[in-house]
């Protein structure tokens, strides 16, 4: 059963509250979700599997840990996703990008595909699908059902804030991706929007509006 993580650090939460802002800058907005993402990357990552791999410091020759195989696959949701790229591509720069582009129907708030690019060996990946926004999960279900049909077999989801109606919908199918939120909030609204949210992320990351 998929799991949802709440990274509570004070950091992250800080950070969010001031992104929240109505008044916050997109310049700033931008910072912020760059850091926060770079933040949740450490605990995303937590569970890499390691190998021994023998070294020689200076004193002398010694075992120690390594990440073993292929490292990640970053793959955001276009466009907002393309805000907490950068953030963990600070942690694992090897890591390689593809890119999903969904757009949401402002009637029936129904996802559409337009774009669907996948590094050739995500199957040998930890795919993180990345999405500031997870609210109706509509987006979020269409975008992991394209990375498994790629191949990938281990998926994780990496959202900034997210609604209980989102996380259930993943949840219900996609129960074998896990979830990390920076905060779980209280509702959708009648548009569709999370309550108390902080907005559209990508009108706000890329000064829309």
């Amino acid at each position: 059963m998929s799991t949802l993580h709440v990274i509570d650090h004070p950091l992250i939460q800080h950070k969010l509250t001031i992104m929240r802002r109505k008044n916050t800058p997109s310049k700033d907005f931008r910072t912020l979700l760059d850091e926060i993402a770079m933040l949740m990357g450490y605990e995303v990552t937590r569970n890499l599997p390691l190998e021994d791999v023998e070294i020689e410091t200076p004193i002398c020759k010694t075992t120690q840990k390594r990440i073993a195989g292929k490292k990640l696959a970053i793959i955001p949701i276009l466009r907002a996703g393309l805000g907490m790229v950068d953030g963990l591509l600070k942690l694992v720069p090897v890591a390689r990008v593809g890119h999903i582009g969904l757009y949401r129907d402002p009637e029936t708030h129904e996802p559409h595909e337009y774009y669907c690019k996948m590094p050739k060996d995500i199957e040998e990946r930890l795919a993180i699908v990345v999405d500031p926004m997870l609210a109706t999960g509509g987006s979020a279900s269409d975008a992991l059902k394209l990375v498994k049909g790629h191949g990938a077999k281990n998926i994780i989801l990496m959202c900034l804030v997210a609604a209980p109606e989102g996380v259930a919908k993943v949840q219900a199918d996609h129960p074998d991706v896990d979830i990390y939120v920076a905060a779980l909030d209280e509702k959708l609204n009648d548009h569709a929007y999370i309550v108390p949210g902080l907005g559209d992320a990508g009108d706000r990351i890329f000064g829309i509006k």
